[in-house]
């Protein structure tokens, strides 16, 4: 089979999909890349990938799953046979289902799975006090992902004029998990829980510090920002992402969230990308 042309979509509110995904395009050799970035199109038009393209799909795991919002933008999406590569970004913590359910959606708008990857990208809640994976991807990571990008090339290359092999997700390294940590951070977060504090549910803005550039609503990508108005948050809309946080040039937004702190503690050993071909 020839591949002439590679399609990159992504959802990436902190960029750490995006750079994952354009790495592993990159290690692809093609040159005709078209790339749908979904954080900022929330238009539902249906768009057709072509059966010759390679479509690589990079999105982040919020709690376990694929980010809801990018469900929702992936079903203007739809193809009849294009071999695609799905990739899920978790926090070093655990992806859990979200490489299955996003297999799901995308086997159901017509798309040939023939590889996929979990990596690991900076925390949504990480900070300079509580680091989560902070700086991932790093080199080492943009390194794995073009070389995986390569070997998805050499496996489409080798078919001969076949469909490439779709995978099964069951079979793909699982990162190892210290197990006394995990079970520390689950009796922490049970406790919490029960304990009737009450969490933020958006991010919290110093308005001595803001400048109301509008930065944080150009970057949201849920709208629950309004220029003008970036003291308020939308907590209907807000999806926790933290690129508001991240990209305030003010550094005037905060999510103060205990979790990003158990978070921290419990899982600071550094877990591998992992691939299945």
């Amino acid at each position: 089979m020839n591949i002439s042309e590679v399609c990159l979509i992504t959802f990436s509110p902190t960029g750490t999909s995006r750079k994952i995904g354009e790495a592993i395009v990159e290690g692809t050799g093609v040159s005709s890349v078209n790339v749908v970035d979904l954080t900022t199109v929330a238009a539902a038009d249906r768009m057709e990938v072509a059966p010759q393209t390679l479509t690589v799909i990079t999105v982040p795991v919020y709690a376990g799953h694929v980010a809801p919002l990018a469900i929702d933008r992936m079903q203007r999406l739809r193809s009849a046979g294009s071999p695609a590569v799905l990739v899920v970004v978790y926090g070093n913590r655990a992806y859990e289902k979200a490489l299955v359910e996003l297999e799901a959606v995308m086997k159901a708008h017509g798309f040939r799975i023939i590889a996929g990857a979990t990596f690991v990208g900076e925390h949504s809640y990480s900070n300079a006090d509580f680091p989560i994976a902070a700086g991932r991807p790093d080199e080492a990571d943009l390194a794995f992902a073009r070389d995986f990008g390569s070997k998805i090339r050499t496996k489409i290359s080798e078919t001969k004029g076949q469909w490439p092999t779709v995978v099964d997700f069951a079979r793909i390294a699982r990162p190892h998990q210290p197990l006394m940590p995990l079970l520390r951070f689950v009796y922490k977060v049970i406790m919490l829980r029960y304990s009737g504090s009450p969490l933020p549910l958006t991010p919290e803005v110093d308005v001595e510090r803001c400048s109301h550039c509008g930065h944080c609503a150009a970057l949201c990508p849920a709208g629950a920002i309004e220029r003008g108005n970036e003291s308020r948050t939308d907590r209907d809309k807000c999806i926790k992402c933290c690129a508001c946080v991240k990209g305030c040039p003010s550094r005037a937004r905060v999510y103060d969230t205990p979790f990003g702190a158990l978070l921290s503690k419990y899982f600071s050993k550094r877990k591998e990308p992992r691939v299945i071909l």
